[in-house]
């Protein structure tokens, strides 16, 4: 038998973080964009064993800065095209401002260490987010382009066909094949 799940990744860790963190008797509180703010702190021995049982679920301990704040970019740009009520915001402004750092400072950071501009991140992204729509609801491709604040149909058929490969609908049929041979293999 198998079962299809719908799942939120951000309750998911925020969950698990909350049951590790709890075990350790400290007081914290759980910030936004992978933030955990720990009031007073932990000895080493405790930093490293809160480590090692999170590693377990694939969460890491960023101890590099630049690398915190290219999550923290990263987290930042998910909420971002989460967030319906922020579609008409623009980008290098939330960053800005949710980060507290200038947007050229930001895309610097990113560019250097992860070899893409964050504008390409951003397209890579959506291109997820449209995966996921298409596979998890029922929502037309136009309804999906106006969810992920494209312009048009074809602008994010553009940029889904230059990413994958294939056309969202080639996609949407591809994964319904699947999803219907996982199901009934015998037919």
């Amino acid at each position: 038998m198998i079962l299809f799940v719908k799942y939120d990744f951000n309750k998911a860790c925020e969950t698990l973080l909350k049951e590790h963190l709890d075990a350790y008797d400290v007081s914290y509180t759980l910030g936004s964009l992978g933030e955990v703010r720990i009031k007073g702190s932990l000895s080493e021995e405790q930093r490293k064993s809160l480590a090692g049982s999170l590693k377990r679920y694939g969460i890491e301990i960023l101890d590099d800065q630049k690398i915190t704040l290219v999550e923290r970019i990263k987290n930042a740009i998910d909420d971002l095209l989460k967030n319906k009520e922020l579609k008409s915001v623009k980008v290098s402004s939330y960053l800005a401002d949710t980060l507290n750092y200038s947007y050229p400072h930001l895309s610097s950071v990113f560019s250097e260490s992860t070899y893409t501009s964050i504008e390409n991140y951003i397209i890579l992204r959506k291109v997820d987010f449209a995966k996921e729509l298409i596979c998890n609801t029922d929502l037309t491709l136009t309804e999906i382009a106006f969810q992920l604040n494209y312009s048009s149909v074809a602008h994010l058929s553009g940029q889904f066909k230059k990413t994958t490969g294939l056309t969202p609908s080639s996609f949407q049929r591809i994964m319904k094949k699947k999803m219907n041979y996982t199901v009934n293999p015998n037919t």
